[in-house]
């Protein structure tokens, strides 16, 4: 039986990757880092502790990193955000879990500020029980420490009553060192085949297509 849903939010509830790895890629190139898109889109997933390391030598990771990440999330406030979209069903899915009598928590590596906006972008305000973000954990993801904190606020001791849907690698791994079980959304852009090598027990197209299927999904306590 499950008892919680945790949900990553960005490319799983919110069409929201593309413009994360552009506002990633404009505050490194105005820290004169030019990195490819797709180099930097790879990398979509992780909060900045994680993702600024893989690109800044170390020589200037303690210089620029805080001031590189303020900038970031600058330039997505101002340039990006007004472009997201919610993907279609995300609260017609949500409001099917709760039927089931099950906890709904989000677990994202956006700020907690940068949560509240996408909450009502993709319509699910009224919708959640709890949330946590990467102001609530040490390191983000692929680190457990986000779904450490989001399984302490799901009303049950039992891991295996939990289920995590994420769209990356990232979210897969951080919720396998949890100690919980992933389901993987190919709708911020990885295929299967990285998703469960990552650790997802079954991996759909996204929101809509885990409606449609929902009866035989983790989700209703199939698999």
């Amino acid at each position: 039986m499950i008892q919680a849903v945790i949900f990553d939010v960005d490319g799983t509830l919110i069409d929201s990757v593309d413009l994360h790895a552009r506002a990633w890629q404009d505050a490194f190139r105005d820290f004169g880092h030019d990195i490819p898109y797709t180099t930097v889109r790879d990398q979509i997933g992780k909060g900045g502790d994680q993702l600024v390391p893989v690109f800044l030598p170390p020589e200037e990771l303690e210089e620029k990193q805080e001031s590189l990440e303020k900038h970031r999330a600058t330039l997505m406030k101002e340039r990006y955000i007004p472009l997201i979209r919610p993907f279609s069903c995300v609260p017609d899915l949500l409001r099917r879990i709760r039927q089931d009598g099950t906890c709904i928590i989000l677990a994202s590596s956006a700020k907690k500020q940068e949560l509240q906006t996408f909450k009502r972008i993709a319509g699910i305000e009224d919708l959640v029980d709890a949330e946590t973000s990467s102001d609530d954990a040490e390191r983000s993801k692929p680190h457990p420490d986000i779904f450490d904190a989001a399984f302490a606020l799901c009303g049950t001791d039992d891991r295996g009553q939990v289920v995590t849907v994420g769209d990356t690698p990232y979210d897969a791994e951080a919720s396998v060192k949890a100690g919980l079980r992933p389901v993987g959304v190919r709708s911020g852009g990885w295929a299967d085949e990285p998703l469960r090598a990552a650790g997802c027990i079954a991996v759909y197209a996204g929101p809509s297509d885990l409606l449609a299927q929902y009866g035989d999904t983790p989700l209703a306590g199939r698999r």
